[in-house]
C-alpha cells in the first residue's frame, strides 16, 4: 500500500515556535490548576469504597466451577451502594486460585443497617449467578480508610520528591524545578479531570496518577537530554532558540510515544468494562496532560531561571522573559 507504514506522513522536520507561545499557555495551565484545586474540595473527589470505607463479602462456588465476576458486580452496581469492587481470590482450603471465589466489597449508605444490606447484596448475587456460599463478612471503618488516603497522598508526594532529586542529579537544579513545576501540574490536572467526570477516586485512581507521573517524567527527561546536548552544541545561539530547536527535534518520538499509548488506552477503556473505564479514561487524559507540560511547563521554566553553557568554562545565561514578541 502506498504510503504505508503511515509514520511516513510526519513530517521529517518541524519548525514550530511553542515558545512564542508560553506565556499564555502558562496562563491557561495556572487557571486550570486553580480550578482544580478548589474541585478537590469543592465539591470535592467522590471517594471510593477504599478512601470511605464499606463492607466485604465472601462468595465462593464449588471447586472447578467458574464464578463470573461481571454478573456479580452488575448485579451489586444495581442496589445504589456506590463503589462496588469484585475480585477473584484464592480458595480458603486450597490456596488456589480456580475462579470459583471472589470478594465483593461495596459501601453501606449512612443510616441504613447494615445486616440489612449484606442480605439485599446476598440475594441480589443469587440471582444473578445462582446459588453460592458466603463468609468472611467484614467492615472497614472510616479511620482505616482515612489513613489508607493519607498513604496514598504521601506515595504521591514522594514520587515527585524522587523525580527531583533524579533530574537535579542527572542534570541541573532549574532542570529540576522544570521537571517537577512539570510533575506538579499534570497530578493537579488529572485530580481536576477525576472531580470534573465523577470518577471514583480509589487505589486505581492513585495508580493511575503515578504512572502519569512516571510517564510524564520520561517525556521531560527525553526534551531536557537534547536541551542539554543542545545548549553544548549551539553556545551562542539564543536560549529561546535551542528551546524551540529542542521541541522540535523530539516532537515525532512525543506524538509517536504519546498516540501509541493513548490508542492503548481508549481499547481498554472500551472493552476493559466498567472496572476499569475510570482508570483507562485518568490515565489517557493525564498523558495527554504530561505531554503537554513537557512543551508548556517544563521548558518555559528553564528560561526563567537560566541555565550553564556547556565547555570548558560555563556562561550563566541569563533568565529571557516569556512573551508573545516572535523573535529578531
Amino acid at each position: 500500500m502506498r504510503g504505508w507504514p503511515l509514520i511516513k506522513l510526519l513530517p521529517q522536520k518541524t519548525n514550530f515556535r511553542f515558545v512564542r507561545y508560553a506565556l499564555p499557555a502558562g496562563v491557561l495551565s495556572l487557571v486550570l490548576c486553580v480550578a482544580s484545586i478548589v474541585g478537590c474540595f469543592y465539591p470535592g473527589l467522590n471517594m471510593g469504597i477504599d478512601f470511605r470505607g464499606g463492607a466485604s463479602l465472601e462468595v465462593a462456588k464449588p471447586a472447578g466451577q467458574v464464578i463470573e465476576l461481571d454478573a456479580i458486580r452488575g448485579a451489586v452496581s444495581g442496589l445504589g451502594l456506590g463503589d462496588v469492587g469484585v475480585q477473584g481470590i484464592a480458595r480458603r482450603d486450597n490456596n488456589v486460585d480456580d475462579g470459583s471465589t471472589a470478594i465483593v466489597r461495596f459501601q453501606v449508605p449512612e443510616g441504613e443497617d447494615q445486616t440489612h444490606v449484606v442480605q439485599r447484596v446476598e440475594a441480589a448475587i443469587d440471582q444473578a449467578v445462582g446459588q453460592v456460599t458466603y463468609s468472611g463478612v467484614s467492615v472497614v471503618g472510616s479511620k482505616v480508610s482515612g489513613e489508607l488516603f493519607t498513604s496514598g497522598l504521601m506515595a504521591l508526594a514522594a514520587a515527585v520528591a524522587l523525580m527531583f532529586l533524579y533530574i537535579w542529579f542527572r542534570f541541573e537544579p532549574q532542570f529540576g524545578f522544570g521537571a517537577v513545576a512539570g510533575l506538579v501540574h499534570d497530578m493537579i490536572l488529572t485530580f481536576g479531570l477525576i472531580v470534573l467526570f465523577k470518577f471514583e477516586f480509589s487505589l486505581n485512581m492513585v495508580a493511575a496518577i503515578l504512572t502519569v507521573i512516571g510517564y510524564s517524567m520520561n517525556d521531560t527527561v527525553v526534551v531536557f537530554d537534547r536541551l542539554r546536548e543542545n545548549l553544548r552544541k549551539y553556545k551562542t545561539m539564543p536560549l529561546r532558540d535551542v528551546i524551540d530547536l529542542s521541541l522540535n527535534e523530539t516532537l515525532s518520538r512525543t506524538i509517536i510515544t504519546g498516540v501509541t499509548a493513548v490508542g492503548v488506552l481508549a481499547i481498554l477503556a472500551i472493552f476493559g468494562g466498567e472496572a476499569l473505564f475510570g482508570f483507562s479514561i485518568a490515565l489517557m487524559m493525564g498523558i495527554i496532560i504530561g505531554t503537554y507540560s513537557s512543551i508548556y511547563v517544563g521548558a518555559p521554566i528553564i528560561m526563567l531561571w537560566g541555565v550553564k553553557r556547556g565547555g570548558s568554562v560555563d556562561e550563566e545565561a541569563k533568565p529571557i522573559k516569556l512573551g508573545m514578541a516572535s523573535r529578531p
